[in-house]
């Protein structure tokens, strides 16, 4: 009898923490599955976070909150328990005005209730708001005014709401609802329309790229939603530019601002979608590209004065004010185009689109190298720095391997048709940015010698050559000078024999005997930021 109740102890004692356990995750996957479903069918845009990055409160029970939801269009937080009551209770921002209050043209404040951003100032006392610790006081989720439960009245409830700071940025809601209607009626003519006849009115289109470096783009989507409408911010891991730049269509000629949050290659990817427009005929839609530079190069980014990365240190209301007030440049784009050597070659020749630089040699296979690694593990490229590690790991067994060794006597280089003779080289790059390998002055050197002018929109490249890694990496500190080749219209390199890592703006492959061959293509409507300039910028741009 002991040895059974033994047995049975034992038994109780392993089942009844499985038991609990397997019942706790059934309860947890029941409730996920739940909140899945109200954020599917929700007109919020609902987050779910297990921390709250400041102080926060239900706003359906008041009670105070570490964990829950969050809107990240109109900025409401409520616990898992009232989540089904709040988005049945309270309504999102508006992308589209309907009924009076778009045949009036205006849009009344949208208030929220309690969580408003810490320093914020009452609009009728001017006192600072959010000061107490329980849900208090208001906030507009359109133009970001706050009041005092104190000092908000009827009339505040109903006034119309001026979209605060960033109104010469914003689509309202009703300018969109008034373009619906018009469209239904077969009409065009949006001149009429306000804000569209407004003087200083430049929209702005936000394209966020959620891959991209150091993975910020998911944050960033939800502050750009909370400050401007909805429908001006896209997420490129769900939509393409072609389609979100669509929107240009419905709004002021050469006026729209388009901020791309990512990389280069995102970078370029909105570029090519712009050509697309040109080709369409929509040529007078064009719009004006900025840059919030996320990817881990960010060489273009940073000629255009955007700086060389982005990690959070600047709020969200600076970046669309540097948007505001930045100068429109021109960007030259070029076609590379590389044609396979061989008799039986019946494969269209490859054409690639070149904003950075085009290079074969060594940087190009620190780049093959490094894109071959992140193909077979992504999860751990998640960082800029990682990143930037495993470029230097590659750069440094290059140093000793020297795979590239005597370039030179594996090619031709004529610039403008002119054969250039090469000296002994790794690697032959081929500029037209000011910057090259994640913020390095290539064409300039050390400094110390006179050169021509390198601009990115006088149509010119300009064409260096490396001695190899460690002659790289003495460029990066400017302890060298690279080998300058020439400035051309055209470039022309033929490969005669062997196998060659190359890359166009980052995309590397490994090429065998070919033609390659880089034209004017067009140029780019571009933004530049002069805040961001350092002391060499600002030489070379006053010569």
């Amino acid at each position: 009898v002991s040895d059974w109740r033994l047995a049975l102890g034992t038994l109780l004692s392993v089942l009844l923490p499985v038991l609990i356990t397997a019942w706790c995750s059934f309860q947890r996957s029941r409730r996920q599955l739940l909140i899945r479903d109200i954020f599917r069918k929700s007109k919020h845009d609902w987050h779910y976070t297990d921390l709250f990055g400041q102080p926060s409160y239900c706003c359906v029970c008041a009670q105070h909150i570490l964990r829950g939801a969050f809107c990240g269009c109109c900025g409401l937080r409520v616990c898992e328990r009232c989540l089904k009551k709040a988005d049945q209770r309270f309504l999102c921002k508006e992308i589209m005005t309907r009924g009076a209050g778009a045949a009036q043209g205006s849009v009344p404040h949208h208030w929220v209730r309690g969580n408003v951003p810490l320093c914020s100032c009452c609009v009728v006392c001017r006192q600072q708001c959010g000061t107490q610790p329980k849900l208090c006081d208001y906030r507009c989720a359109w133009c970001q005014y706050t009041v005092h439960d104190d000092c908000m009245v009827d009339c505040l409830k109903t006034e119309e709401c001026t979209f605060g700071e960033f109104k010469d940025l914003i689509i309202p809601p009703h300018y969109l609802a008034t373009i619906n209607q018009m469209r239904k009626d077969k009409r065009t003519n949006y001149e009429k329309v306000v804000p569209y006849c407004r003087k200083h009115w430049m929209p702005v289109i936000i394209l966020a790229n959620t891959r991209s470096g150091n993975n910020m783009g998911e944050t960033l989507l939800g502050e750009f939603k909370m400050l401007l409408n909805p429908v001006q911010v896209f997420d490129l891991s769900k939509i393409a530019p072609a389609k979100a730049l669509q929107l240009c269509t419905l709004l002021p000629c050469n006026a729209v601002r388009v901020l791309v949050c990512g990389g280069d290659g995102t970078v370029g990817w909105v570029l090519d979608a712009i050509d697309d427009m040109k080709i369409k005929g929509q040529e007078r839609y064009i719009p004006q590209v900025a840059i919030l530079p996320l990817g881990t190069g960010n060489d273009l980014s940073n000629t255009l004065g955007w700086g060389a990365g982005y990690a959070g240190e600047v709020p969200v209301e600076q970046i669309l004010r540097n948007v505001m007030e930045a100068d429109g440049i021109k960007l030259d784009r070029w076609k590379v185009q590389v044609t396979n050597k061989g008799y039986y070659n019946l494969r269209k020749p490859k054409v690639f689109t070149m904003n950075n630089y085009f290079s074969v040699g060594p940087d190009a296979l620190m780049a093959l190298n490094f894109h071959a690694h992140r193909e077979k593990t992504p999860s751990l490229f998640s960082s800029r720095i990682i990143n930037k590690a495993v470029y230097f790991f590659y750069g440094t067994k290059d140093c000793l391997v020297q795979e590239c060794k005597d370039l030179n006597k594996k090619v031709e280089l004529e610039l403008d048709g002119e054969r250039i003779e090469l000296p002994n080289l790794e690697g032959i790059i081929v500029l037209n940015i000011g910057f090259w390998g994640g913020g390095c002055r290539l064409w300039e050197g050390m400094g110390d010698e006179p050169y021509p002018l390198a601009r990115h929109d006088d149509g010119l490249l300009e064409v260096v050559g490396v001695h190899g890694s460690f002659h790289c990496a003495q460029i990066q500190v400017k302890l060298a000078n690279p080998v300058r080749l020439g400035q051309a219209h055209t470039v022309r390199l033929i490969l005669k024999s062997s196998k060659m890592p190359m890359q166009v703006d980052g995309e590397p492959w490994a090429q065998g005997p070919c033609t390659v061959t880089i034209t004017h293509k067009t140029r780019a409507l571009m933004l530049y930021h002069s805040g961001e300039q350092t002391d060499d910028d600002a030489s070379s741009l006053s010569e």
